[in-house]
């Protein structure tokens, strides 16, 4: 099992061809006979970077999932779990399974759940989506035959052969507990090999032997039917590995995923984006003209980057030289020390105002020294700080940017959430590969505008800038 770093084009050039035919069509056909809705819980809103035309729910009472299961046949829910510590992200998840249950009740829906993820392998597994499973179960521990694990995202550059998930960097993929994504303060892990990580996540209840692997073999030379046979004789309680490095190889999955499931077997699904938009039966789109978006007025446009991530900030420094474009640096260190937090946000609020006013578009960003605790509480309090500075800014605009683009998981969630009362929005597509758009609800503060949710980790060091020029060129 190779875990070390390898050329894509080599590795690529081994694997046997893609299974000849779409099932793309065959999947939507199935999904819509049945009439099973599909809920996707997200643990940030960066699961929306594979789809088009679907909601975005950020509330879960019973009356609006109720509203959404009767519209809907897939839709997301999102959580931002991965913000939180793992007891509140258990306590979140029961929460949402019991208002979903008593919703499927009242609305005489059936549903399947999905817990979409980071593709890089961090957030609260396999604890959350324990608590949903047993609250949707009512308790049973033989309801769900096992987790399949599929954090394929071709998008993002992330692939799966051999069982050993990789992160491409470059012409090269990087297994992915090689990369400093492995090296999360809160979600960090020590193995590529995805049966080991399974492993490890559950502290050892389920073990790598037993974890079954669904190999490019079986996807590309086997198809449909011996996945489905596989599904079948997997151990209740146990995983299944999804491999991938195409969206052909998710589709015959997926087929032989509903055979399994049509055939009795349910199974608590812990995956990437592209999973969704194939187990959705949704068909792919071009990326969006900015015609299709809501870009008006002369206010200035809006970048908010709160995401730490090397990527990240190796993108904030392209951006931040685009002609045009002036940063407004948000300083961590006086937000965190008494008495000087007020001050700050005042001054970077005034600067924010004016230049937006002036028609500059505008590069609000926190100061690139990582600050840390002794504990994932303490971090994740620091964490909290900083982005409610950040929605506080975005909620005292009085008049609507032209564009806003939000930079990190965590930061679009609780921009979009705190910062601008969002309570229902829908995806519209894809600015760049993996970059969502969102246009947002009525209720929200600046209603139909373009929010544009980029995730920490995707993207090419020019395509914040890019994303950027896209709006100014409009």
């Amino acid at each position: 099992m190779n875990e070390q770093p390898i050329l894509k084009e080599e590795l690529f050039a081994k694997l046997p061809p893609v299974w000849p035919d779409s099932l793309l069509g065959q999947i939507r056909a199935r999904v819509q006979a049945h009439g099973q809705r599909f809920v996707v819980l997200d643990d940030d809103p960066t699961g929306t970077q594979s789809v088009h035309g679907l909601p975005v729910l950020t509330e879960w009472t019973v009356e609006s999932l109720v509203k959404e299961l009767k519209r809907s046949p897939v839709f997301y829910v999102l959580t931002n779990s991965r913000a939180l510590t793992e007891d509140a992200a258990v306590a979140l998840a029961h929460e949402i399974g019991a208002n979903l249950t008593e919703a499927g009740r009242i609305s005489g829906c059936g549903f399947a759940v999905g817990s979409r993820s980071d593709s890089t392998l961090r957030g609260h597994f396999p604890a959350e989506v324990d608590a949903m499973a047993e609250t949707i179960a009512g308790g049973a521990a033989d309801a769900f035959a096992g987790y399949v694990i599929a954090p394929y995202f071709a998008e993002g550059g992330r692939f799966t052969v051999g069982d050993v998930h990789y992160v491409q960097q470059g012409d090269t993929l990087q297994p992915a507990a090689n990369t400093e994504f492995a090296q999360d303060r809160v979600f960090g892990y020590s193995h590529s090999a995805l049966p080991e990580w399974v492993e490890e996540k559950t502290k050892g209840r389920v073990k790598a032997a037993d974890v079954v692997s669904i190999t490019l073999d079986d996807l590309r030379r086997g198809g449909p039917s011996v996945v489905a046979d596989k599904l079948m004789a997997m151990p209740t309680g146990g995983a299944a590995i999804v491999n991938s490095t195409d969206d052909r190889d998710q589709e015959v999955f997926v087929m032989g995923l509903l055979d399994a499931e049509e055939a009795g077997r349910r199974f608590l699904y812990r995956t990437a984006a592209s999973f969704v938009r194939v187990r959705g039966g949704i068909a792919k789109k071009p990326l969006l003209a900015l015609q299709e978006t809501r870009s008006e007025g002369t206010q200035g446009g809006l970048v908010v980057v709160g995401s730490y991530v090397a990527k990240s900030s190796d993108q904030l420094q392209h951006a931040l030289k685009t002609p045009g474009v002036t940063g407004v640096e948000l300083s961590v260190d006086a937000l965190l020390t008494a008495g000087r937090g007020d001050q700050e946000l005042a001054r970077a609020q005034d600067e924010i105002r004016r230049r937006l006013e002036a028609g500059e578009d505008v590069i609000l960003y926190t100061s690139r020294t990582l600050r840390t605790g002794a504990t994932d509480e303490e971090n994740l309090a620091i964490g909290k700080t900083v982005s409610a500075a950040l929605c506080d800014i975005v909620s005292s605009l009085s008049a609507r940017p032209r564009f806003l683009i939000a930079k990190g998981g965590i930061t679009s969630s609780d921009v979009a959430t705190r910062g601008l009362g969002v309570r229902r929005a829908m995806v519209l597509g894809q600015l760049l590969a993996g970059i969502p758009v969102w246009e947002l609800g009525d209720e929200s503060k600046f209603p139909g505008m373009p929010y544009v949710v980029f995730p920490g980790n995707v993207g090419q060091p020019e395509s914040l800038a890019e994303a950027i020029r896209l709006f100014r060129r409009q």
